[in-house]
């Protein structure tokens, strides 16, 4: 008796492939969802209130979705009825912003938006121009929560130490978004 075949599982095997519209939506949104979540959050008079409203939005942009159109444009569009949406449905709460103010904190949110997203782009080139231990410094010393003066223990560094070699880190980084700004400009 010959003994009985055993199926290995596979998660890829299990999931279909993408469909070329499904992946499309998928790049897009992931290249637009930084700029279109400070959007939302420019917006909002709470910061909890971003992710309930991101999710409506995520489905509203699923649901609507069509290749032909500018999708930065349409998105940011969705994005600010659902706002509005939002707030309507809480009016009578006392925190709410008016309709009118909403729609100015959204023209300057896109104008922002159009200004913030080059130099971010080009501080996540220079970060990753940097050598790999002053690049994770810099992710560590950032990060929320992380006191200065642990990790200069940490590091065998006086923090005085350690607040100078960021000081430096963060002017070779200026210096490096400045120079890549003014080479796309001049592109």
């Amino acid at each position: 008796m010959r003994p009985a075949a055993v199926a290995i599982w596979q998660p890829h095997a299990m999931q279909p492939p993408l469909d070329p519209q499904h992946a499309q939506f998928l790049r897009l949104y992931a290249e637009h969802e930084a700029a279109l979540q400070v959007f939302v959050r420019s917006m909002l008079p709470c910061r909890d209130e971003t992710d309930e409203v991101m999710q409506q939005v995520i489905v509203v942009l699923w649901q609507k979705f069509e290749t032909a159109q500018d999708f930065k444009k349409w998105a940011f569009g969705v994005a600010r009825l659902e706002v509005l949406r939002f707030l309507q449905s809480r009016k009578r709460d006392r925190h709410v912003f008016d309709e009118t103010l909403v729609n100015r904190l959204a023209d300057r949110a896109v104008l922002h938006a159009a200004e913030v997203m080059p130099r971010r782009e080009a501080l996540e080139h220079c970060l990753q121009k940097l050598p790999p231990s002053q690049r994770e410094l810099v992710l560590t010393a950032y990060t929320k929560g992380t006191r200065m003066d642990e990790l200069a223990t940490r590091r065998g560094q006086t923090p005085m130490a350690l607040y100078k070699l960021l000081h430096r880190i963060r002017i070779a980084l200026l210096d490096c978004v400045e120079r890549t700004l003014a080479r796309e400009e001049a592109a």
